[in-house]
């Protein structure tokens, strides 16, 4: 009965990523391990929810609460490819290559052009255009393409993600620690992915 109740998380777990990111969809891997834009650590007071299409209603990044004038950082390194006003709230995008990370709303101290490192100082965290208002929170996102990310996997406070038995082993040994795994299951399991004990 375990393994088939394990057998159902692990098919909806994977049926729950394959709708998460479409087909073709440019989505970074490995994640990459960015920094918190705020200092300290902030209270997220509204969580990732991706819309199911462009134009459907979601939460299409993180609100971080903070206080006015707060400090705001790059996730990560990067280029300043917009800072200026955008319907009435500063607005603060870097680059990364493959991805993006935008601030909102943000009293820019960078311009386009600008290269920062992980941690710079980007501007301050303006009042007016706050997602949580009265109160001042960040709005912080990340995306690859069009497709919305979870910025909090930027710093390990993303969903939780099944990932192989032998996802820190050198690639040349990927090959025997798989044969291992399935000759000597774990638990009673035969699935060389990681599992919650849900009992």
């Amino acid at each position: 009965m375990r393994t088939i109740l394990v057998a159902l998380i692990l098919t909806l777990l994977a049926a729950s990523d394959a709708a998460a990111d479409p087909p073709g969809s440019p989505r970074p891997t490995p994640t990459p391990v960015g920094v918190w834009p705020l200092e300290p650590e902030p209270r997220v007071v509204e969580h990732f929810d991706p819309p199911s299409d462009p134009y459907a209603s979601g939460h299409r990044g993180v609100d971080l609460l903070a206080t006015p004038g707060a400090s705001v950082r790059a996730a990560m390194a990067g280029t300043v490819t917009f800072a200026a006003q955008l319907a009435g709230r500063g607005v603060v995008v870097v680059d990364h290559g493959d991805t993006r990370t935008t601030y909102e709303p943000v009293s820019a101290s960078v311009s386009r052009g600008d290269v920062v490192a992980a941690g710079d100082r980007i501007g301050a965290l303006a009042l007016p255009g706050s997602h949580c208002f009265p109160r001042a929170c960040l709005h912080w996102g990340w995306r690859a393409g069009e497709l919305y990310l979870d910025p909090l996997e930027l710093v390990g406070a993303g969903p939780i993600r099944l990932l192989p038995l032998w996802r820190d082993l050198p690639a040349a040994s990927t090959a025997p620690a798989v044969a291992a795994a399935r000759a000597a299951p774990r638990a009673g399991l035969s699935h060389p992915y990681a599992v919650l004990e849900l009992w």
